[in-house]
């Protein structure tokens, strides 16, 4: 397995092109790997995410089992003459996660649930459109993923409710893409809400964990949905 790290230049007019549609993100990335096919399915083997750290900082991490080649992101979206990318061995670390280590955590995900109005209607998948509902959705998953989330001390909890875990969720995307199924042909508008969680955990199944950093979590990978990634406190 491999952790790849690019800083996407916002100043090109590419970086703009690419940052502004999951769907030619999704594809740029998936070009990095000669064995793989944009529009396959299993495409969700590779993870991918954006952090937006600042106007002028914006970072592309892909977690993948073969190492990529991003040299059409440097030319298109990059620095060709002064800067690449770092693709570092992911095994190692992930071998190394223990029970009861913590670690600070970023996770970009599509917190969906689904829903129907009356018995006999079809359940629809719907996004959790509240930041409470939205952690909920996060702290249901934590114990089959292999993770706790750290409960905040009571003497540094502020509110009533709503901060009772070392968790914050931010930047919400609403996103709408044409979309045509494979199966009838059909053009659908499909909406996106993403938003990136922010927190510490501990590690209560190792196994389980490493399932969580390499799959992901959640619906929506092939737009940048499910990479999960930890640092030590003050690390990145």
């Amino acid at each position: 397995m491999y952790l790849t790290r690019f800083r996407i230049n916002t100043a090109r007019l590419g970086a703009r092109h690419l940052l502004s549609s999951p769907q030619r993100m999704h594809a740029a990335v998936m070009s990095s790997f000669a064995g793989a096919i944009p529009s396959e399915e299993n495409a969700s083997r590779i993870l991918w995410r954006l952090d937006r750290n600042s106007n002028a900082e914006v970072l592309l991490f892909i977690v993948s089992e073969e190492r990529p080649d991003l040299t059409h992101l440097v030319e298109q979206a990059g620095w060709p003459t002064t800067a690449s990318w770092q693709t570092y061995d992911y095994k190692n670390f992930l071998d190394g996660l223990t029970t009861g280590s913590t670690w600070n955590f970023r996770l970009t995900a599509n917190p969906v649930h689904h829903v129907r109005r009356t018995p006999d209607e079809i359940r629809k998948r719907t996004a959790h459109r509240t930041p409470r509902h939205q952690m909920g959705w996060l702290l249901s998953r934590q114990e089959q993923a292999g993770f706790r989330i750290l409960e905040t001390p009571a003497d540094r909890r502020v509110l009533a409710q709503g901060d009772e875990h070392q968790l914050t969720v931010r930047d919400e995307q609403r996103r709408r893409f044409g979309k045509t199924e494979a199966a009838t042909g059909q053009a659908n508008r499909v909406p996106l809400v993403t938003v990136t969680f922010d927190g510490r955990l501990e590690v209560t199944d190792p196994a389980a964990l490493r399932r969580t950093l390499t799959l992901g979590l959640g619906k929506a990978k092939a737009y940048g949905c499910g990479l999960m990634t930890l640092a030590r406190e003050g690390g990145r």
